[in-house]
């Protein structure tokens, strides 16, 4: 009774300070939307030209006017809006959207692709030795980045670490790296680097589900054939006995998570493979617990894990065809498959006949600027990205058929595009 006696006696009052109140809240929603659509308009370049520039200057701007939580939004729209949906600059000329696949390690140095030591089942202590050779001394991130501009491509995506265990990066989980080889480099960081500056996403690949360094991934007795070389001999490395001396690994994967998201904060994501070593015994892997390491450092960063692990995914990246499927054995396989048959798709495939690490034997064998166009226009055909793969030669250099096939390929896109 006193509150209502208070507001009658005090009615102009309230009634001013009531429409006041309502008003700065209307001023303040037309304030913040506004704001939503000058950071989107910054992002599509329409203030400033220099694209890098443009996705520097977004994310603060958003975080100053909006909050935490919408500037997470509009930076999680910037990711999948510029990378995975094709909207080009001109509506009229829409172009699947394009970027490089890069396969590169200790493997290059043989020259036989990317699962040489698996296939010539190379001793896990023989293929280590390949690390003291390792100088990378031409691997030029700024040349990467150029070449991949010039291209028309608008990200990149590299192997971290492959089914060797060999990473690429700074780690204090093991030895068996760049730094610690001759190179003595941090290669990821040079090239998140210069994608940064260039205005270019950057995706991690790592292999989450196959590891033939570790001495605790999974043995080929316990599921799948390709999670080890088939050696005759036991190799002493390795440690696995049961299956609770897999969690040793799972562990060591989230050291490698929270290395990569904090290092490298501004990776637009984490491209996880092989499928098959996950589906072949997805018991062994907490995905769930995986993926929340991933969005608790990094919440803007995507997620792929090929076809998908549990649905949670972010994209589907199907190898060298937008319906190809995989593990249709498995029921884990099949019904991730239904939850993510919708969500954006980007096909990988590689300019080498069919090597993803550089093969030597296939040397003027690759694929011709005209079969790359075609690859974009069956990737706009399917509403699909294509991630198109080059593999680095042991020092680290792009083959020169391949400068010589993504150079000409700009040169056409940017001609269609002027049409």
């Amino acid at each position: 009774m006193i509150l209502v006696y208070i507001i009658v006696v005090n009615w102009n009052l309230f009634v001013d300070i009531w429409w006041a109140s309502f008003a700065l809240s209307l001023f303040m929603i037309v304030i913040f939307t506004r704001a939503v659509f000058i950071s989107h308009d910054i992002l599509h370049t329409q203030y400033f030209k220099n694209k890098s520039l443009a996705f520097k200057l977004s994310y603060p701007f958003s975080a100053f006017i909006l909050s935490n939580s919408s500037s997470w939004w509009d930076f999680k729209h910037n990711i999948n809006h510029h990378t995975f949906c094709n909207v080009p600059e001109k509506d009229e000329d829409i172009l699947a959207k394009f970027g490089m696949f890069i396969h590169y390690g200790l493997y290059a140095q043989l020259a036989k692709g990317e699962w040489v030591q698996l296939r010539d089942t190379i001793p896990v202590a023989e293929y280590a030795k390949l690390k003291d050779t390792f100088t990378a001394e031409n691997f030029d991130a700024d040349f990467i980045t150029d070449l991949a501009l010039k291209a028309g491509m608008k990200y990149i995506t590299i192997t971290s670490k492959h089914h060797d265990g060999f990473c690429l990066f700074k780690t204090e989980q093991t030895d068996f790296n760049s730094l610690d080889a001759p190179c003595g480099r941090d290669l990821m960081g040079e090239l998140a680097e210069a994608c940064e500056e260039k205005g270019l996403a950057l995706f991690l690949y790592y292999s989450y589900a196959a590891d033939w360094k570790h001495p605790y991934f999974y043995a080929r007795e316990a599921g799948w054939q390709n999670a080890r070389p088939a050696y005759t001999e036991p190799q002493p490395e390795y440690k696995f006995h049961k299956d609770e001396d897999f969690r040793i690994y799972v562990d060591y994967v989230h050291e490698h998570m929270k290395e990569l998201l904090t290092q490298y904060p501004t990776i637009a994501g984490i491209w996880f493979d092989p499928i098959m070593g996950f589906y072949s015994r997805p018991d062994l892997f907490p995905i769930e617990e995986t993926y929340a390491l991933v969005r608790s450092l990094s919440p803007h960063a995507l997620i792929s894990f090929k076809q998908g692990a549990n649905g949670d995914e972010d994209f589907m990246a199907p190898e060298r065809n937008a319906s190809k499927r995989v593990g249709t054995q498995f029921e884990v396989a099949n019904r991730v498959y239904e939850l993510n048959k919708n969500r954006p798709r980007e096909i990988c495939t590689t300019l080498q006949p069919h090597a993803w690490g550089y093969n030597k034997s296939v040397d003027g064998q690759h694929v011709s600027p005209d079969e790359v166009m075609q690859m974009l226009e069956d990737a706009k055909v399917m509403n699909a990205n294509l991630l198109l793969n080059v593999g680095p030669k042991a020092d680290g250099s792009i083959p020169e058929e391949d400068v010589v096939i993504l150079t000409e390929v700009g040169k056409r896109l940017e001609s269609k595009e002027s049409l």
